[in-house]
């Protein structure tokens, strides 16, 4: 009788909550039901009423799923420090890190699957059941390693959560084999992704060999602002005491990543720029215009602009460790890393296309309303991990069985 009784616990737990918690929830479920409702008119009419043609086949959707990839890879940041270094700031925050992670790797699976188009072909990737053409297709590797990062993410949180819940503490030799393998795994999934676009031999701007790195580096920018903007907000709306040494700690961190971000942008801007071949038109493309088309222009220096203005202010340890310019910095470096490794990276692959044609993508409005849903519910199942994580987390919440009564 426990777990069903536990289970009625933990749904109770999740549903009771102050005015604002059902603000929020009800502003999510809007946002969910908009996308829902624009994705049936994606499912009735096709991909048509999305501006991806033959010419650009990868838009709004995929660049998503690159952002959130390298959200849901930043989690190592906090368990390199907090397992291997044993740096106690930070582990005891590591848990909300990983619940983060489980819910940026389940909105990469709904972006990839949205992005098939007709959700009936997703069979054909299913193992035992469709032919994944593993190990050859790098997309059969992208399934695994996203599902692999899924489960070893929720293994981790929920053993460590279940412990809590009744009173036990957990053991770190128990999961030890799996915080190890979450460290290779996490580069894993970023990697893959990356060699999906590398593989693509007729598309010269993305075959570069340092394109994994920095897909790594900017994760390790992005994510991590993403989760120090998050911490703040737990730590105000429960009884949670995050230490700033954590924060500033991750914010040092970042300010090495960034680093590494812009000297191999800048070795990619050297390499194209410097040569001068053929090659050079999607990089020029994407800064100075090609033959009068340049609407990603203004985008692409805004994104260069804000990632400078960020990395000077995690550089200097007086601007991050003052809240206010670490915040703009994490705002700063959310949106530029955003631009950059979204529509920044998948759009100028296919320009000029193959024929010469230069396409200007520009996302419709199903296109923004099903990603906002894709969001909103990455946002909601995180609210709710968060509503009985945190309860647990500080001992509010505990379930006790004979053995603990004893």
């Amino acid at each position: 009788m426990y777990p069903i009784k536990n289970f009625f616990i933990v749904l109770k737990q999740v549903t009771v909550g102050s005015k604002f918690y059902y603000a929020w929830l009800a502003f999510l479920g809007l946002l969910i039901f908009i996308g829902a409702a624009s994705y049936g008119i994606q499912l009735q009419k096709g991909l048509i009423v999305s501006a991806m043609r033959d010419q650009v086949s990868w838009g709004f959707y995929i660049s998503n799923f690159t952002f959130l990839v390298g959200l849901a890879a930043a989690a190592v940041l906090l368990v390199v420090p907090a397992y291997i270094y044993n740096f106690k700031p930070i582990k005891e925050i590591v848990l909300f890190g990983e619940l983060l992670a489980v819910a940026a790797i389940t909105m990469c699976i709904m972006f990839v699957v949205i992005d098939m188009g007709r959700i009936d072909r997703l069979w054909h990737v299913i193992p035992f059941v469709g032919k994944m053409n593993f190990p050859a297709s790098l997309l059969a590797w992208d399934i695994i390693v996203l599902n692999g990062y899924l489960a070893i993410n929720l293994l981790i949180s929920f053993y460590a959560l279940y412990q809590m819940a009744h009173n036990r503490e957990y053991s770190l030799q128990i999961i030890k084999p799996l915080i190890i393998l979450s460290i290779p795994w996490a580069v894993s999934i970023h990697t893959v992704t990356a060699f999906l676009f590398n593989g693509l031999s007729a598309r010269p701007f993305w075959n570069a060999s340092i394109l994994a790195p920095r897909f790594l580096a900017s994760a390790f920018c992005s994510g991590p602002a993403v989760m120090m903007l998050i911490f703040q907000i737990i730590r105000k709306v429960s009884k949670i005491e995050i230490d700033n040494k954590a924060i500033f700690k991750i914010a040092e961190l970042v300010a090495y990543a960034m680093g590494i971000n812009l000297f191999l942008l800048a070795a990619e801007f050297f390499k194209e720029f410097y040569s001068g071949s053929i090659h050079l038109a999607p990089m020029k493309y994407l800064y100075f215009g090609l033959h009068g088309h340049n609407a990603l222009v203004p985008w692409m220096w805004t994104a260069m602009l804000f990632n400078i203005t960020a990395f000077f202010l995690f550089l200097r340890p007086r601007t991050r460790e003052n809240l206010l310019t670490l915040n703009i910095a994490c705002v700063l470096i959310i949106i530029g890393v955003y631009i950059e490794k979204g529509m920044g990276l998948s759009i100028p692959g296919f320009v000029p296309g193959t024929l010469g044609e230069i396409y200007e993508y520009v996302p419709t409005f199903v296109e923004k309303a099903v990603t906002v849903g894709v969001w909103a519910t990455g946002a909601l199942i995180y609210t709710l991990l968060l509503k009985f994580a945190i309860p647990i987390y500080t001992g509010e919440l505990r379930f006790y069985t004979r053995e603990t009564e004893m």
